[in-house]
C-alpha cells in the first residue's frame, strides 16, 4: 500500500473504505417519537396531582402511556420480522388501555379540557401509525 507522510501520520493515499450505510434508527420511527413525547407529556402532568389520584389512576396511566414508546422500541430491537410485529401489536393494546384511562381521568375532573384533547388526539392517531410501521416491517424484512 502506498502511504504518504502527512502532518507525522501515515495515511492510505488511496481511500478503499466502504460508502456509509445509513441504517434505520429508533429515532427515525414516526411512532417512536410521537409516542416518546406522549409519555413525558402525560407524565408532566401525572406528576403534579395529589396522591390519592397519582396512586390510583396516574400510575398506571403513566405506565400504560410508557409503554407504547418502550414496546415499539423493544420490538425494533429484536431479531425477527414476527416478533418485531409482537411488540408492535402490544403497543396497540396500550394505546387501547391508555385511552380509558384518559376517559377515567376527564371524568374524575384530573385533566383540563386542553390536556385531555391533546392526549386523545394523539392516542387516536397512534394505531394508524403503529398499522403502517407493522405494514412497513412486512413489506421490507426478510424473516
Amino acid at each position: 500500500m502506498v502511504k504518504l507522510l502527512i502532518d507525522g501520520f501515515f495515511k492510505p493515499k488511496y481511500d478503499i473504505s466502504m460508502p456509509e450505510k445509513k441504517y434505520l434508527q429508533l429515532s427515525d420511527i414516526g411512532s417512536y417519537t410521537v409516542a416518546f413525547n406522549l409519555s413525558n407529556y402525560v407524565w408532566d402532568i401525572v406528576i403534579k396531582w395529589d396522591f390519592f389520584a397519582k396512586d390510583i389512576l396516574g400510575k398506571q396511566f403513566a405506565r400504560s402511556v410508557d409503554s407504547i414508546s418502550a414496546n415499539i422500541a423493544e420490538g425494533f430491537g429484536r431479531y425477527t420480522k414476527r416478533e418485531k410485529i409482537q411488540f408492535y401489536r402490544y403497543s396497540f393494546g396500550s394505546v387501547k388501555e391508555s385511552q380509558d384511562w384518559i376517559e377515567k381521568a376527564k371524568y374524575r375532573n384530573l385533566l383540563t379540557q386542553e390536556q385531555y384533547e391533546h392526549i386523545l388526539f394523539v392516542l387516536n392517531a397512534l394505531p394508524r401509525e403503529l398499522n403502517s410501521l407493522i405494514k412497513y416491517t412486512n413489506e421490507k424484512l426478510t424473516m
